[in-house]
């Protein structure tokens, strides 16, 4: 299984998904640019992203990024907001027995 810390090994315009947890007290905006760091809590990797966040988008919630690696910034293209372990989309959860 490969860390975050492989991302750095890659070679740079390669499109790859990025996943792990929004570091706490990482997150800046600039405009319509979002800056923040994706840790797997042993490497860290700087991420920009230009557009809007998700909804569920925060510090300390698990991310997926979709992007490439370029000059030590991974650049996401599209972000995705984890949901805890316990979610369970609605329509699943009416079905669930109780």
């Amino acid at each position: 299984s490969r860390g975050l810390g492989d991302v750095y090994k890659r070679q740079p315009g390669y499109r790859i998904k990025l996943g792990g947890m929004v570091e706490i007290g990482s997150i800046q905006r600039e405009g319509t640019t979002i800056f923040f760091v994706v840790t797997d809590f042993e490497a860290k990797v700087p991420v920009s992203f230009e557009g809007v966040a998700p909804d569920l988008f925060k510090e300390n919630s698990g991310v997926v990024a979709l992007g490439y690696y370029s000059d030590g910034l991974f650049v996401a293209e599209q972000i995705f907001a984890k949901h805890d372990e316990n979610y369970m989309p609605p329509e699943l959860a009416r079905q669930e027995p109780k």
